[in-house]
């Protein structure tokens, strides 16, 4: 019993020494104070769940085509580049050297390198919030799910809170899991805004869902390593990310059993369903947790 009390009170010793504030960080936009983060939070919740259902309720659809190619090809080309962000600073062979156990020398120039790149990264899950408010301006309110509201809400603010309080090497890693699992996300929706034409190319759809559940084991297995040789790292971060990762495992995979595991095979289809099944099936086909595009044919739009 005393064993556990003073592991308790070690872990909880760390994360109060972990919870430092960096000038340098400090003195970058949106960094100096968490208002404008929880200002731009409270904005998009407001109009994602109210304001903008209110509005869009006596509108038709805006076609947002346009705008979508050019947001879905901008993010494919951003997560690449975030993903470079790494490779660039050499940071596989630093972690493989220092992984569990990194200098304590706060701005030393990979550290540095860290937090520019973990700006970068926040600042994209700041422009994703855009990404439920276009389902919301085409009139696809039922997608405005928990899931899509919570992911970016939760992303965006643990973000900022990373980058200010708790940085980690953990970060370089989920960081660049989860841009390479957007390359592909974002390439699939830039192939739906494409239009109809293009619908053939989507058959991977559910592989996309399957890739980002493949995400979230590889993260707990690595998170997981971290706590078990008790490596020399926010033991905070660490923490925050299982239980955050736990969460999305959870409803990535309930959205996965909903969308796909209960649909039933085309060839249990009676053969009269069959001859009907291309238009109806594709268009009841559930989207993506996370965009504002779909593969299901466009709505009269204004």
């Amino acid at each position: 019993m005393s064993g556990i009390v003073q592991t308790v009170v070690r872990n909880y010793h760390d994360i109060v020494q972990e919870t430092k504030v960096d000038p340098m960080v400090d003195s970058w936009f949106l960094m100096g104070s968490p208002l404008p983060i929880l200002s731009i939070l409270a904005v998009y919740l407001w109009f994602v769940l109210k304001a903008g259902p209110a509005f869009m309720a006596s509108r038709k659809p805006y076609n947002l085509q346009p705008i979508l190619i050019l947001y879905n090809g901008y993010q494919v080309l951003f997560s690449l580049w975030l993903c470079t962000m790494p490779l660039r600073v050499n940071a596989i062979p630093y972690l493989l050297k220092h992984g569990c156990h990194p200098p304590q020398n706060q701005h030393n120039p990979f550290t540095i390198a860290v937090s520019n790149g973990a700006w970068w990264y926040f600042f994209s899950k700041v422009i994703e919030l855009l990404d439920t408010v276009f389902f919301v301006l085409r009139k696809k309110q039922n997608q405005v799910s928990f899931l899509n509201v919570y992911h970016h809400t939760i992303t965006c603010f643990f973000s900022w809170c990373y980058l200010k309080y708790l940085p980690g090497e953990q970060g370089v890693v989920i960081g660049f899991l989860n841009s390479i699992v957007h390359v592909v996300l974002y390439s699939y929706y830039l192939i739906a805004a494409l239009g109809p034409k293009y619908q053939k190319y989507l058959w991977w759809k559910k592989y996309v869902t399957k890739i980002q559940l493949a995400q979230f084991c590889i993260m707990l297995m690595y998170l997981g390593t971290l706590l078990l040789f008790d490596c020399r790292l926010p033991k905070a971060l660490t923490f925050f990310f299982v239980g955050n990762v736990v969460i999305f495992l959870f409803l990535f995979a309930d959205f996965y059993r909903k969308a796909y595991a209960r649909r039933p095979s085309r060839n249990q289809d009676s053969v009269a369903d069959k001859k009907s099944e291309p238009s109806s099936y594709k268009n009841t086909l559930p989207v993506l947790p996370v965009n504002g595009v779909s593969n299901r044919k466009p709505q009269t739009v204004q």
